[in-house]
Parts: structure tokens; sequence; C-alpha cells
């Protein structure tokens, strides 16, 4: 966030699971969509945050699985844990507000007095979140009667029921919508607050994002049952909040442009990128010609030698190319390199993404552009950091 030098344009806090991923896209094309977008045009002036149920090891898992980017924000395990960064630099302050009334322990007594419970793995036990799978016809007995047993050994906590399975047994003052108002809150008294805030969801564990005061809300079109059932009663008619008619990542894309937050077409819907002269700033220009990069390997560009002497045209006469091992070289020369591997991924799975663009001018009208660079060829992810 340090390249922030006041309020965010733009917060956009997600759910991953069928929100930001979508599991039944093998291609994983809605989510590379939203990558260009966000990269080309939000990633220098506004804040990309995560907010999971997942624990920070399968977090980190899904990380290695999707071409997801990295954010500025994660919030894991429903709420319970906030870190910075892609160090993942966790919130002590967030941690000493909900000791406030908790006892794990007691959490771990009570809760084994429920045989309808069923603890969930290992790493989903967390310091302010303990977790079962409970079956759905259950779960509002089970529930209430919990609820009662916790009351009664003096704590309070809230539990979070979601996916038709999970059961969350929290601090009162955690959950993803007080973890987002903490955060808020946060980045205001810091000079950060974002100008505009979409929150982004799809099961039951989200409905409390949609409570914050002064957000825009999208829930996609795959939603589920329990968070539809909330939006019926409890935001339908409320212009701040839609129900949208694309799936996960697409849906986002798709709030962007019902809230007039700013641009939602994806360069990579645009298909004649390369030759569109109309480029916005370095990081557009970066993200447009990797996903150009990434069409010429796979050999779905049409007349190839015009795009080569349109990419001769667009870069300075005697810009330069760096690579992370050191070596220079000319721009020009590295597009006739190129040239020679038109093709050379033809009918394979071969994508290509990039990831924490940034830039700065370094003269008149030369910029530095740093960012990482990921291909996916097969089940094989590559990292190349650039600069």
């Amino acid at each position: 966030m340090d390249r922030l030098n006041g309020s965010a344009n733009l917060m956009i806090v997600s759910d991953l699971d069928f929100t930001m991923v979508d599991h039944d896209d093998q291609e994983n094309l809605a989510l590379l969509r939203f990558n260009a977008l966000w990269e080309a045009y939000y990633r220098h002036n506004s804040l990309l945050v995560y907010s999971t149920g997942r624990s920070p090891t399968i977090y980190k898992e899904l990380r290695k699985q999707k071409p997801l980017l990295t954010p500025d924000i994660t919030i894991m395990s429903v709420g319970t844990e906030i870190t910075y960064g892609e160090s993942m630099v966790p919130d002590d302050g967030w941690k000493q507000y909900l000791d406030h009334k908790w006892n794990r322990d007691i959490v771990m007594e009570e809760t084994a007095k429920f045989p309808d419970l069923t603890s969930q793995s290992e790493t989903e036990q967390r310091p302010h979140k303990v977790s079962f799978y409970l079956e759905k016809g259950k779960a509002p007995n089970v529930m209430q009667a919990l609820s009662k047993c916790l009351e009664k050994r003096g704590l309070d906590v809230k539990i979070i029921y979601s996916n038709g399975i999970a059961l969350d047994i929290l601090p009162k003052g955690a959950g993803k919508g007080r973890a987002l108002a903490f955060l808020l809150e946060k980045l205001k008294a810091g000079g950060l607050g974002p100008l505009n805030t979409l929150v982004c969801g799809d099961s039951g564990n989200d409905a409390e994002l949609f409570t914050v005061p002064e957000v825009n809300g999208v829930l996609v079109s795959n939603a589920q049952e329990e968070l539809l059932q909330w939006y019926a009663e409890n935001a339908r008619g409320n212009p701040k909040i839609m129900h949208a008619t694309e799936r996960c990542a697409a849906g986002i894309m798709q709030a962007i442009a019902n809230f007039s937050l700013g641009p939602n077409l994806s360069p990579r819907d645009i298909r004649d990128s390369m030759l569109n002269r109309k480029v916005l700033g370095p990081s557009h220009v970066v993200v447009m010609f990797y996903i150009f990069y990434e069409r010429w390997r796979r050999g779905e560009v049409e007349n190839p030698e015009q795009y080569i002497q349109n990419l001769k045209s667009v870069f300075h006469s005697t810009g330069n190319f760096v690579h992370p091992s050191g070596v220079d070289q000319p721009m020009h020369q590295t597009i006739d390199t190129l040239a020679k591997a038109f093709g050379d991924k033809k009918g394979q799975d071969f994508r290509v993404w990039v990831d924490r663009v940034s830039f700065a001018e370094v003269s008149l009208g030369s910029w530095q552009v740093n960012f990482d660079k990921w291909e996916l060829s097969g089940e094989i992810l590559f990292l190349t950091l650039v600069c």
C-alpha cells in the first residue's frame, strides 16, 4: 500500500471460492479477465482485498492452484485474521480486539457435547475460529442450543453456517463484516480510506460484508441459497446491492459497471488490443503486451507480420528490455525474438498474466515498470520478476 499517496480510488473486497474463483471454469477465463482489468486500470491507485473463510494454509494452496493476483490485504478464517501485503504481516490490533470474551478451551468443551458436530481439519482450527461440519437439516437446532450453552459459560460468540455444511464459531466481534469495518476505520485514520468500496460474495458467511455502511455490494449470479435468502429478506430493492447475472469474477466486473466505479472492459475482451492505439498508461501497455504474447504463442493472432511492425512502432526505438538476470536487450531485438516463437504453444493449455504492476517516470516520457509475469503451461507455473 506504500504506492498510495492518499485515498484509494476503489477498494474491492471479494470472497474467493465461487466468487473471485470459479472452480467450474477450468480455464479460469473470467479470473484472467479480471486480472487484466485490475492490473491495467486499478492496481496503481486502488486496493484489492480477499475476504475468505479459508485458513492461511489452504489460502496459500489456492494461490498455487489458481491465477490469483497478489492482494494488498487478506482477511482470512471468516474474518478472524487480517494480514497485509505479499508477506502477509498480521494485524496485532485485530488479534487483541478479538480476545474480548473469547476462550477457545471453553468452546471446545461445549462443542464436544454435540455429537452432530464433526470437526474440520486441523488447518482450519485457528486461534479465534473453531470449525465443524454439520448437516443442513440439523443446523438450526444445534446452533440455537450451542449458542445458549456458550452464553451460559460467559462467552460472547458468533455462530456462522455457510455452504449448507460448514459451521464456524467465532468471537462476537469477528466475522467478515466486522473485519472490513475495522479495516476501513484504520485506512481512514491513515488517510488511505477508499473513495468507493465494492464487496462481493456468494455464501452465508459473506452476508455481513453487505451490512457495512456506505459500501456497494454484488451477489454473483451463482450465489448460494442462504445468501439469496438474506438478500430477499434484507436487501432487495436496495440500490447499493445487486444480484449479478454473471458468475464469479465476471459478476464483479458487471458490478463495477453497474455502480459506475471505473473501467469495466477487460483488455482481454479487446481482440486486437495491440492494434488499439488508445493507451492509458505504462501498466496498460504491459497488460496488453502480455495478452498479445499469450495469443501469439498460442497461434491465435491473425496477420502476425502486421503485428510485429505495430509492436516496433509502439515501443520507443531506444527502449530496452531488462531481464531479471541483468541482461539488457534492445526492445526491437526482443520483438524479433518473439516473432520466431509464433504458435509454439498452439493447442496447449498456455496462459500468461501479470501481477503487482508498478511504474515510475524516470525522465520525461520514460518509465520504469516493475511486475511479476506468470506463465501457466499445462499444470506448471513459472514466475518471472520483470523490471
